[in-house]
């Protein structure tokens, strides 16, 4: 085999490993994510809340893989969304007291934020608040994917 012949070889097949390695990072979690809560089910949630807010695409740090959008509900035992977030693996939630809408942000005040839980649906979702936070002590909900350090999106809810 030429040289010429097995080095092509060698980038294209790297080249459609890397192509197959970025599309498994995006489609597993959609693929193992757990079914998403009914309308019915964030609806019975959301009467109890005691705070509303929207995530919308047009933050700062978010852009065609990281968005979220919708209507957000914080309650003392539950906080839901009624919409959709970009999938990406390892997503959180968390409460802050500080608006945040860039991964500079995020960063910077990230300890003085309290993580709620895990978010595992991209097309709505419901996450137990903890008996020990009290959402009234923070004003915004903060999506954040751990692994890449990214900020997928957040809203203002007082």
């Amino acid at each position: 085999m030429k040289a010429k012949t097995f080095i092509t070889l060698i980038a294209t097949h790297l080249f459609v490993g890397a192509i197959g390695f970025a599309a498994g990072i995006y489609f597993l979690p959609i693929i193992t994510a757990p079914a998403s809560p009914t309308g019915a089910e964030i609806s019975a949630l959301s009467a109890k809340a005691q705070y509303s807010a929207e995530f919308k695409r047009d933050l700062k740090d978010s852009d065609a893989l990281h968005w979220g959008e919708g209507q957000l509900t914080v309650g003392s035992e539950f906080i839901t969304l009624m919409g959709e977030l970009a999938p990406g693996p390892d997503y959180r939630l968390y409460l802050s007291s500080t608006f945040v809408e860039t991964e500079a942000d995020f960063n910077r005040l990230k300890p003085a934020m309290v993580q709620v839980g895990d978010v595992k649906t991209f097309e709505n979702f419901v996450v137990k608040v903890s008996p020990d936070i009290d959402p009234s002590q923070y004003n915004t909900v903060v999506v954040w994917c751990e692994t890449f350090g990214e900020f997928i999106t957040s809203a203002k809810y007082r």
